[in-house]
């Protein structure tokens, strides 16, 4: 277990030097527990969250009762498309944030580039 945060941790450091969010083309990072998922879209100049959307956001949480987890990471992800095209973000860069771009995290870039981000 430990050496599994160790290595998540050092792929997000190596990710981190990088990737990083401008005006034009903010960081779209992701964050996931063992219940829920996080996804935040950041602009790293000014150190701004643009826009968030989570498992538990209030849009959200009311249409997730019986779905599975990776069902819950779409709807994340087409919500965090739905919020940003609204504040004219199209262009994003993705941040795994150390995760292996699979499963929830796959799932989650998916929708949101089925939502009309590019990435």
């Amino acid at each position: 277990m430990r050496d599994k945060k160790l290595l998540r941790a050092k792929r997000k450091r190596s990710i981190r030097k990088k990737i990083f969010g401008t005006s034009e083309r903010p960081r779209l990072t992701v964050f996931k527990t063992s219940k829920h998922i996080y996804a935040q879209i950041i602009n790293d100049e000014t150190g701004v969250t643009l826009v968030s959307a989570s498992t538990l956001s209030a849009s959200l949480k009311s249409n997730l009762d019986g779905k599975t987890k990776s069902e819950k990471a779409s709807s994340v992800g087409k919500l965090i498309a739905e919020l940003a095209l609204k504040k004219d973000l199209k262009k994003v860069v993705y941040d795994r944030n150390g995760n292996i771009f699979h499963g929830r995290v796959k799932l989650l870039a998916d929708s949101a580039r089925e939502g009309g981000l590019e990435f």
